[in-house]
């Protein structure tokens, strides 16, 4: 009877466990059912059922209006890709490196530095714009992607992530192998260490990723040139007062946004899988 019940509610729970997964599954896709679905409406059709999940015919209509606003999908996403995958590989690289660095190495101010580093977590961005901004026009670099990708060397939070994923992965005996084969420390974190953080480094890079690719603040801020214009600027030009703008081209201009976002996502799925497995193994 006992082997029963235990069965029972073993099937009860699995039940609920896949009930919820599907919940989860379908709130997670509800909003890009709802964007695409816009993107073929007009906006009297969306402002009268803003939910809905039957397709409008509006889709070439709401196109032509994106076009004639200025919208060129082509430089948006050309000058997007360049700041964030510039930005995305300084952020990985050299955030891989300083997490080796206070890892594999035995320093007198390493956890001073560390301290440092998470306490610059606690500095808003907007906070530092200014004065940044400020830096930027006086050494020429405003209406230039360099402002937007080379800040990114200095990532505490993908510091602090590498290092927390290093410390139980690295195996300090290949490290002093390969010093004594006469390694160069360059060569161990190229050749030895990169290859062993795919999985962390691919789950920290779609975060930059994404992060740069719906940054919107500060290139605002330090582009001022319309060529120069990053998809998230073409999208907030969108928006007119309340009687002129046209909501079924925003959503289609939100749609053509988040579709890199996605590829980059797929491409990178099974590093992140990889490592999700590695670290339930290794725990």
């Amino acid at each position: 009877m006992a082997v029963v019940n235990k069965k029972a509610s073993s099937y009860a729970f699995k039940i609920f466990a896949y009930a919820f997964c599907i919940l989860l599954t379908v709130l997670s896709l509800f909003p890009f059912v709802i964007m695409i679905v816009n993107a073929t409406r007009n906006t009297a059709e969306i402002q009268s059922h803003a939910v809905s999940f039957i397709p409008g015919h509006n889709f070439r209509t709401n196109w032509n209006i994106l076009m004639g606003r200025g919208f060129n999908p082509l430089d948006g996403f050309k000058n997007s890709l360049i700041v964030s995958v510039g930005s995305t590989a300084c952020n990985i690289y050299f955030s891989t490196m300083t997490a080796f660095a206070l890892v594999a190495y035995d320093w007198k101010l390493r956890k001073p530095f560390f301290t440092v580093i998470m306490a610059v977590l606690m500095i808003p961005a907007q906070v530092t714009s200014i004065g940044f901004y400020s830096l930027m026009y006086k050494i020429g670099w405003v209406n230039s992607f360099l402002p937007l990708i080379l800040p990114s060397i200095a990532a505490p939070t993908t510091v602090f992530f590498m290092r927390q994923y290093m410390i139980p992965s690295l195996p300090m005996e290949i490290l002093q192998s390969a010093r004594i084969d006469g390694a160069g420390e360059f060569r161990i974190f190229n050749q030895i260490v990169l290859p062993m953080m795919k999985p962390a480094m691919a789950t920290q890079a779609i975060f930059s990723f994404v992060t740069s690719w719906n940054q919107l603040f500060m290139p605002q801020i330090l582009i001022t040139r319309p060529e120069l214009r990053t998809m998230p600027m073409m999208v907030s030009l969108l928006n007119g007062d309340a009687y002129k703008t046209e909501y079924g081209s925003v959503y289609l201009g939100l749609l053509l946004t988040v579709v890199p976002i996605l590829i980059a996502y797929f491409l990178l799925s099974k590093y992140i899988i990889e490592g999700v497995a590695l670290g339930g193994v290794k725990g």
